[in-house]
């Protein structure tokens, strides 16, 4: 399977916890590929949005989606981030 990280991040989450995350802990919250394990998901996050991840958490929601939790590096700002992606 070639690298592709448009398949891979399906897209972003944008609700309120989100937003706190983003705030509080500078992390940006995605629905991604089930298939997709947390090395991919930090490669594909630096090569669409250009910054700098420090670590993924990944869950299964009920719902049966894979939800990733991407914390950026500290020199990066994940507001600035989801304003380029258009959700703040």
């Amino acid at each position: 399977m070639s690298f592709d990280p448009y398949k891979i991040i399906i897209n972003p989450v944008s609700s309120e916890a989100a937003f706190n995350l983003m705030e509080e802990k500078n992390t940006l919250v995605f629905i991604v590929d089930r298939r997709a394990n947390k090395i991919s998901i930090k490669k594909a996050v630096e090569t669409l949005f250009n910054v700098k991840v420090i670590k993924v958490n990944t869950l299964i929601t009920p719902q049966g989606k894979k939800k990733a939790f991407v914390r950026l590096s500290p020199e990066y700002n994940a507001i600035d981030v989801a304003t380029k992606m258009g959700i703040f």
